[in-house]
């Protein structure tokens, strides 16, 4: 009989795969309910632990039998808690925000008693019509889920799960291809990295394959900083082997045979959950030694980063890697000719490595026809800020901004306009309402003067003053360079004095000229894309809401209302309800006192502008006001 070595890794990878689901389904028989509640951090925030063991207690005094299955995010972070209930007889139902009483309530109403219970169906929060599934979402079918189509789906925690999905068999494909090939493959999908920069993956791959050296080390990049970014996150902790699956092919690929996954130490879940699934991936013989019998050997290690957001710049995290402090080299040599203890080394984002193993399965003709031209595929974005329904959100690339924001996320909530979108994380453009029907992808988001980036999308509304936005992004870069260079170092501190000087309310004519010519010479002379793309916020903002700027410095006021110096609070007596005491009780520093009439009154002397006020003061009265100190009302004195 002849030995063919390459079917060997299929046949260990389908015994594998046999086994699992044979042990899947003895363990969740058909007959009983299924309970599935993602446990992701997001849902952890917001109390999932506290609801299974709600749900633990409820089936053990209600004397039923049901599974309860743990798995990661499945977007819709607003819901969190968020439950999916698979009960015989009736299709999947989801709910929203399930408290431990409401996990009570199902138990004995649904699983006991047959009732779903449908005024705690996730679908409420949107639609008229009752959509109780979450495949049944508008939403669902705007978006395209290729690195997340497991998602919320599947326990991270266990392998088996994955596997009998169909896992490792892009990596089982491989095995039998001559890595030049493969190389070929990427290069063919136009897949380009989903880290921020857009280089294409396929090319990066080439040069490292072609660079000599008998020790090459593949890198997964999952130092995700930016403000409101979570898509790194989640990923490891709803799909670890989906990114060990792709960390794997491109080391494979490249002739690597040591892989490290650098994860921030502040993701403490996503931390064990990847490191579980090395060791199980270990095990199982997917990872380590003689993988699934093929003449291909590779040992993942995780690294735990220290929060440094320069980190997330590939050298910086290499010199973090080698133990020392985090600052970007001079390039070139590049990483891939002489990276982590100067060997070639390949770096990749995890959501890059996550879309690789859809890609050799289906192919890369298959991925071309998702996206854009120049930009195929998907795109990630965590969503926050002023919208309906923040969360995560995985779309074709080319979907418009409208699109994603209105009709995936549900605009902005409480009536309020929108205003503009931050992308691209702390070194993004705002971009505004005309700018809406811009495409999602790498050229489109370039020309409008934002960025991809990682994903960080955050929504404003009409009460976001753009001057202050600006300051507290440009606040964050400035803090988070490493000071190697002199562009990034000092010359952010010059442009965040300036802001902080017209926040106060004192800019002077001049500024705004002085802010785009230092903005354009840090972009220019700065060594790393932190500082490159630092002034992006204030450039955007001044091309685009240049008369918020103006009405700083000229008037001294905030149109919005939201720069403290700008703005004062001041109680109309003539809303105000005589003898109510809401925004009294809420001050912190005993600023409200009541003045002629029991009607209340602010001690400008006093207030720290905390709002507090605003939002205690009973909607129907809306006597509490914000405006400029300019136009304050004739100041009340204060009672001696």
């Amino acid at each position: 009989m002849n030995f063919h070595p390459e079917k060997l890794p299929q046949e260990r990878l389908a015994a594998l795969a046999e086994d699992a689901k044979r042990r899947l389904a003895a363990k969740r028989r058909a007959d009983l309910p299924r309970i599935i509640i993602g446990m992701a951090t997001c849902g952890l925030a917001a109390g999932a632990s506290e609801t299974r063991a709600a749900f633990e207690q409820a089936l053990a005094e209600q004397n039923l039998e049901a599974l309860i299955i743990p798995v990661g995010c499945l977007g819709h972070c607003y819901a969190e808690p968020l439950v999916v209930i698979e009960n015989p007889g009736f299709p999947p139902i989801a709910y929203h925000s399930v408290t431990p009483g409401k996990a009570k309530a199902l138990v004995k109403s649904f699983l006991a008693e047959g009732d779903p219970l449908f005024e705690y169906v996730l679908a409420a929060l949107e639609e008229n019509d009752l959509l109780p599934s979450i495949a049944d979402f508008p939403r669902f079918y705007l978006e395209q889920r290729v690195v997340m189509e497991k998602c919320g789906s599947i326990d991270p925690a266990d392998l088996k799960e994955y596997l009998s999905r169909g896992g490792y068999a892009g990596l089982v494909r491989v095995l039998g291809l001559p890595p030049g090939e493969i190389v070929g493959v990427l290069s063919e999908s136009g897949l380009r990295g989903r880290g921020g920069a857009g280089f294409p993956t396929g090319a990066k791959w080439e040069l490292a394959r072609k660079v000599e050296g008998s020790k090459k080390t593949v890198i997964c990049n999952a130092d995700e900083g930016d403000p409101g970014a979570y898509m790194d996150r989640t990923l490891l902790e709803s799909n670890p082997h989906q990114l060990l699956e792709g960390l794997a092919i491109c080391a494979y690929s490249v002739g690597a045979a040591d892989a490290v996954v650098y994860v921030r130490a502040e993701y403490p879940l996503a931390v064990k959950t990847i490191s579980r699934a090395i060791a199980q991936a270990e095990q199982a013989n997917l990872l380590g030694k003689g993988i699934l019998g093929a003449n291909f050997d590779l040992e993942v290690k995780v690294f735990q980063g220290s929060g440094a957001f320069v980190c997330g710049e590939e050298t910086a995290l290499i010199e973090s890697l080698e133990g020392k402090r985090g600052m970007p080299r001079f390039r070139p040599p590049y990483p891939v000719e002489h990276g982590l203890w100067g060997r070639p080394t390949v770096i990749n984002n995890v959501k890059t490595l996550s879309t690789v193993p859809a890609i050799i399965e289906k192919g890369a003709q298959w991925f071309r026809t998702i996206g854009t031209p120049n930009s195929p595929g998907t795109a990630i974005f965590s969503v926050v800020g002023n919208v309906t329904r923040p969360g995560l959100v995985e779309i074709p690339m080319g979907t418009t901004l409208r699109t994603l924001i209105f009709e995936i996320c549900g605009g902005i909530p409480r009536q309020k306009q929108f205003k503009a979108v931050q992308i691209g994380g702390p070194s993004g453009g705002c971009l505004p309402e005309s700018l809406l029907d811009t495409p999602v992808d790498f050229d489109s988001l370039t020309r409008a003067g934002a960025m991809m980036g990682s994903g960080g999308l955050v929504v404003m509304d009409e009460e976001s003053c753009m001057v202050n936005v600006a300051r507290y992004f440009l606040d964050f870069t400035q803090n988070e360079s490493c000071g190697k260079c002199t562009f990034c170092r000092i010359g952010t501190r010059h442009l965040l004095n300036i802001l902080d000087r017209i926040t106060k309310g004192e800019g002077r004519e001049g500024d705004l000229e002085l802010l785009e010519t230092l903005g354009r010479d840090i972009k220019e002379g700065a060594l790393c894309g932190l500082g490159k793309t630092a002034p992006n916020p204030i450039l955007t903002s001044l091309k685009y809401f240049r008369s918020e700027y103006e009405a700083h410095i000229r008037e001294k006021r905030c149109p919005s209302m939201m720069c403290r110096a700008l703005t004062a609070y001041y109680i109309d007596p003539d809303k105000c309800a005589r003898g109510c005491e809401a925004c009294v009780g809420c001050c912190p520093v005993d600023a409200i006192f009541t003045a002629k009439g029991r009607k209340k009154a602010i001690d400008q002397g006093l207030c720290v502008k905390c709002g507090e006020c605003v939002v205690s003061c009973p909607p129907e009265y809306d006597a509490v006001k914000r405006v400029s100190p300019a136009h304050l009302a004739p100041v009340v004195e204060r009672p001696k």
